[in-house]
């Protein structure tokens, strides 16, 4: 009997040492992919900044809160991709019922009229989404987890909040390589409290890489 016990805090004990030398890899290749990245990438950055200046002269950023490990919010940053009154048009296209319905199930629109043109090819390509990198390099996010959330919609995560805020969120992830836009909101939680309970090497490679096959065949974008 005591064999057993003894035997199963052992093996306890040795999966918690490997998940923290696992997340202290992650970590290390995070600042590394991502400095890497920024870097070379810097000439891209300078032309889409310079793009969407000139389209209608907004900021070329866009800062805003969400939701990181723990449940601490941080600011997260994108590339522009909305007109400047985009916040203060949602609550008019909210009047609409099936504009209504349609966010509420989706927490997105299927043909959002505050894209601009620019934005609606970088968020085909998942351009917009490159100033991450910045928030990876920082610590708050990680190249591969959950999407991370807007406080607003913490109320609408329900119980599987609590699941989700384990791990930092991520500019890929289980769900973004999994029919991405495509989900409903429901069908997005679900993936990722399974992510966030299960993450490991081998499941980080396997989203890694089928990332590149989702991107480049612009799946569930838009």
């Amino acid at each position: 009997m005591y064999d057993d016990i003894l035997s199963l805090t052992l093996e306890k004990g040795e999966r918690v040492h490997n998940k923290y030398l696992y997340l202290a890899f992650k970590r290390l290749f995070d600042i590394i992919v991502s400095a890497f990245l920024l870097i070379i990438l810097a000439p891209l950055f300078l032309i889409i900044a310079i793009l969407i200046k000139m389209e209608d002269g907004r900021e070329v950023f866009k800062i805003m809160n969400r939701i990181g490990k723990g449940g601490k919010e941080f600011k997260f940053y994108k590339f522009q991709t909305m007109v400047k009154e985009a916040e203060a048009m949602l609550p008019e296209l909210l009047k609409d019922p099936v504009l209504n319905e349609e966010y509420q199930k989706n927490k997105k629109f299927e043909n959002d009229p505050r894209i601009t043109k620019l934005g609606k090819f970088l968020r085909k390509t998942s351009l917009d989404e490159l100033p991450q990198l910045i928030n990876v390099f920082k610590g708050e996010m990680s190249l591969i987890g959950n999407r991370p959330y807007l406080p607003r919609e913490k109320e609408d995560m329900g119980l599987y909040y609590n699941d989700i805020i384990k791990s930092k969120p991520g500019i890929t992830g289980y769900w973004q390589t999994s029919g991405r836009n495509d989900l409903t909101f429901n069908e997005r939680l679900k993936l990722e409290k399974f992510y966030s309970n299960n993450f490991n090497a081998k499941m980080d490679i396997k989203i890694f890489f089928k990332t590149f096959s989702v991107v480049f065949q612009k799946k569930g974008a838009k």
